[in-house]
């Protein structure tokens, strides 16, 4: 939808603007979004969420018809990150339409679909790689990270990442990133995955922004929302056998 447009929603009438934020009229206290971080009130993190200002730029690009709204990461990712930009669509003329400013291309990379293979230049426990298109290391990682000025996550499922990927063919253009993340998802037995690697959009960020800038603090303090969102969520619900969520990065 476009900033302005109306859908209906379960309980009142939910409104979608142009950063992400949905606003609904009407419906019951409990579940309507809070305006803050977009979760149902009963699962508020705004408590939780204090922007970091960063030098790496973080670009989310979500799939038109992500539908996690009670446990997704995306807009939350952003309200705690300061230097970063969601948008919503299926395809944009160029990064920095997406962006909506100008930037040098060579300058950003998107995190990777596929995986990376050995090669000459991988470093053994690094959470982030720069690959060749074919998925092989590149050498010289050090120099070709510390060049980046921003990152693109494709927030969505696996097929919706896809769709992103091939309908920007600018992504092509750009550093391609793999990330291992040091540790599992924080999701648990929430989330069951098809790939051990997978993570959350805020996690994504939270690594791929921490590798980058070399402090490994920013991860426990980008991620202190989705923790306070887990452990809401799980104080309110009664155990749930887990779900295969055919998802990548994008949550």
């Amino acid at each position: 939808m476009r900033e302005g447009e109306t859908a209906t929603a379960r309980r009142g009438t939910m409104r979608l603007m142009s950063d992400g934020t949905r606003t609904h009229e009407g419906g019951d206290a409990a579940t309507v979004p809070c305006a803050g971080c977009g979760k149902p009130t009963a699962l508020c993190v705004c408590a939780a969420l204090q922007p970091i200002a960063t030098r790496v730029a973080v670009l989310i690009l979500q799939h038109p018809q992500e539908q996690d709204r009670t446990l997704g990461t995306a807009l939350i990712a952003h309200r705690q990150l300061t230097n970063s930009r969601l948008v919503v669509g299926l395809s944009w003329p160029s990064l920095a339409a997406a962006l909506g400013r100008g930037v040098d291309a060579r300058r950003w990379g998107v995190l990777y679909l596929g995986a990376a293979s050995a090669g000459a230049g991988a470093s053994g426990g690094a959470p982030l790689r720069a690959v060749a298109a074919n998925g092989a290391t590149l050498d010289d990682q050090a120099a070709v990270l510390a060049g980046l000025d921003g990152i693109i996550l494709l927030d969505g499922s696996w097929s919706q990442a896809k769709a992103l990927w091939w309908r920007n063919p600018w992504l092509l253009k750009l550093r391609r990133l793999v990330l291992t993340p040091p540790a599992a998802s924080l999701y648990g037995a929430l989330r069951r995955e098809p790939r051990r690697d997978s993570a959350s959009t805020i996690e994504a960020a939270a690594f791929a922004v921490a590798a980058l800038q070399g402090e490994a603090s920013l991860v426990p303090r980008i991620l202190r929302p989705f923790a306070l969102l887990l452990e809401r969520y799980r104080s309110a619900s009664p155990p749930e056998r887990p779900r295969l969520d055919r998802r990548r990065r994008g949550r």
